[in-house]
């Protein structure tokens, strides 16, 4: 059985990264051409690894189920990218960014990772120049920066509101040009089934072509995960559709342990739920909240009339306005952390001061264009008013933006120690899909700086050092032993899928599972409600594996049979984040529990009882999992209850 060894190198704090590189192994260049390397996802973190370890000469195989690296989410991060280059001279430092950092995630991540994070930053700003991102620049030709949620410093880097987009182009562009040179073979619309794990260490994964169901299986002396998170486990959420937890799920069942699963974020400013045929959930940028002011209305009868249609916003006079975050946290106002802005939204909507359906407050930019002019916000947030405006029909400049908070992004995932390292050996997992830097809320603009970190400035040297003592190990024929039964598995579970034959669609139980887990397993939750989703979950997953119906074949394109897999997937993660939040007897960051909150509304930890990671190990389908505690020790940070006061 595995075991939490987390691997912190010994000494100073802001010492063993450091201490870590100068005493790693190496693998020499001509040993590198010998190793074969797996890297699953081609978003930020695995499109920097992908390009990073081929630049260093291994031979690399990447996976992605869009037919581009292109078209990975991480291309749908807007607002921009933390670093501690302090260019503001406004007080910054690499100390600040990683203590703000164990804050914003309410003292539940590992400090370690954390100043890794913190110290990394500033390395990576300088390598999307050098790519040529576009950053916004000031008037004198230097880098910008804008204030986030979390932070009282101008820390975060942008391109526009299309940040993501120009990050990923920069890694996109250096992951071609390792395709071109031959290190990195790239495998587009090609789908990790599950790992291959021999004699205690992963030695592959088996994939499936999406476009002619075929299922192949390759080798690599070490994989790496980096697919993302599971928000889409809730349905609606601000993730692509076809963003899912699968590959994670499917390493968590061969024995890779998942962390903190019930850590979900829920994100203060997306555009409220319009209708019971939505998809998903648009957001709209953090960046908004700089010169956005959040307000409700001050009466319930000026609410009422708003939701009947007999009053506009703007015809709300500012003495009845309530601009609740300024009111209850003026140190930070606006830009509160995540977690904090989207419960006094609910809040206020719960007490009956929602408008439009109800569920719906707003984002007024009426006073800053008084006092900045209207060219100058247009130019700051241009492509962000224009998607408002051709989603809800309404123009921003002139009408209050609506905004409630919806899920986002996941801190849970796969456990991993200081080295990205699941506890599988040989199967590492980096950005979103691991569990590493965020604690219980990731801060604004920190998960760009995660997967950029470990792809560019973190793997490459926790890797190497892995794969230092596989120099010996031979490539492994796929077409038997484990390959070759593994290979079978996923068959056999194909088969099994498209046998059944119901009469509901993949959708239909998705949803019927995202409203459990919204309702129960959402921005608040009891211990009532918890119990209530995990016998609710394993009736609808009883229901999928005797009705759906899956349209198609195997062996073709199928992309209800793709849902199906990952619904499949989800059914289960599902129940098991409502294990893990029922178990987390306190409230942290998006963690809320009702039972455990100060008297005024804020959350409530039990440091005592849970300061630590909880990772869950997978005992069978019919089994209740096992939970492992990694504690967590905070040397540098004073564990406090969190005041943005």
């Amino acid at each position: 059985m595995a075991t939490l060894e987390n691997k912190i190198p010994e000494g100073q704090l802001a010492q063993k990264w450091q201490h870590y590189k100068s005493h790693q192994k190496l693998v020499n260049p001509a040993n590198k051409r010998k190793l074969d390397v797996i890297i699953v996802g081609s978003g930020l973190a695995g499109g920097a690894a992908a390009a990073a370890l081929g630049e260093l000469g291994f031979n690399v195989k990447c996976f992605a189920y869009q037919d581009s690296p292109r078209r990975a989410h991480s291309i749908a991060a807007q607002g921009g990218i933390n670093a501690a280059k302090n260019y503001q001279n406004d007080g910054d430092s690499i100390f600040r960014l990683f203590y703000d950092t164990v804050k914003g995630g309410d003292y539940r991540a590992r400090e370690a990772n954390v100043y890794r994070l913190a110290e990394v930053s500033n390395s990576i700003i300088d390598q999307c120049v050098a790519q040529g991102v576009p950053f916004a620049r000031d008037y004198g030709g230097l880098l910008d920066n804008r204030s986030f949620g979390g932070a009282q410093v101008s820390r975060t880097f942008y391109a526009k509101g299309q940040t993501g987009q120009q990050l990923l182009l920069g890694a996109y562009s250096a992951l071609s040009r390792q395709i071109g040179k031959g290190t990195v073979k790239m495998y587009t619309r090609t789908e990790m089934m599950d790992i291959v794990v021999v004699d205690g260490k992963c030695r592959g994964i088996v994939s499936r072509d999406l476009v002619t169901g075929k299922l192949e299986a390759h080798f690599g002396h070490a994989v790496v995960i980096a697919t993302g998170g599971y928000g889409n486990v809730f349905f609606l959420s601000t993730n692509a559709m076809g963003s899912n937890g699968s590959a994670a799920w499917k390493a968590y069942k061969k024995g890779a342990y998942f962390a903190n699963p019930c850590y979900v974020q829920i994100h203060p400013t997306c555009i409220p739920v319009h209708g019971e045929f939505q998809s998903k959930l648009t957001l709209m940028s953090e960046s908004l909240r700089n010169d956005g002011r959040i307000w409700a209305p001050k009466r319930k009868e000026d609410a009422e009339a708003i939701r009947a249609g007999k009053l506009k916003p703007e015809d709300i006079p500012d003495e009845n306005r309530d601009f609740y975050l300024e009111r209850r946290y003026p140190a930070f106002g606006n830009l509160v952390p995540r977690d904090v802005a989207s419960r006094a939204a609910k809040e206020r909507c719960d007490a009956g001061y929602g408008v439009e359906s109800g569920e719906a407050v707003y984002l007024d930019f009426k006073y800053a264009i008084e006092r900045l002019g209207r060219d100058v916000v247009e130019a700051r947030y241009g492509n962000l008013f224009q998607m408002y405006e051709k989603i809800t029909d309404q123009n921003p400049y002139q009408t209050p933006m609506m905004i409630y908070p919806a899920i986002h992004y996941t801190m849970g995932g796969i456990w991993v120690d200081y080295e990205l390292q699941t506890t599988i050996p040989g199967l590492f997992a980096a950005g979103e899909a691991n569990f590493s830097d965020h604690g219980a809320n990731r801060l604004g603009a920190s998960a760009l700086m995660q997967g950029l970190a470990d792809g560019y400035f973190v793997l490459p040297y926790t890797l190497q050092n892995y794969l230092a003592d596989e120099l010996h190990t031979p490539r492994m024929n796929v077409n038997e032993g484990e390959f070759a039964k593994t290979l079978g598995d996923v068959n056999s579970h194909i088969e099994k899928l498209m046998s059944i034959k119901g009469t509901k669609s993949v959708d239909y139980f998705h949803k019927k599972l995202g409203k459990v887990m919204w309702d129960k397993v959402g921005m608040a939750r009891n211990a009532q409600g918890l119990k209530e989703a995990i016998e609710e979950i394993a009736q609808i997953r009883k229901e999928f594996w005797a009705d759906v119906r899956i349209p198609g074949e195997a062996n073709e394109m199928n992309p209800e049979l793709e849902k199906a897999n990952r619904v499949a997937d989800f059914l289960e993660l599902g129940e098991l984040m409502a294990r893990d939040a029922l178990v987390r007897e306190e409230s942290c960051g998006g963690h809320f529990r009702e039972e455990h909150q100060t008297e005024e509304g804020e959350a409530k930890r039990d440091d005592v009882n849970f300061a630590y990671v909880g990772a869950w190990e997978y005992k069978g389908d019919n089994a209740t999992p096992e939970l492992h505690k990694e504690a967590l020790v905070f040397e540098e940070c004073k564990l406090v209850q969190r005041n943005y006061k």
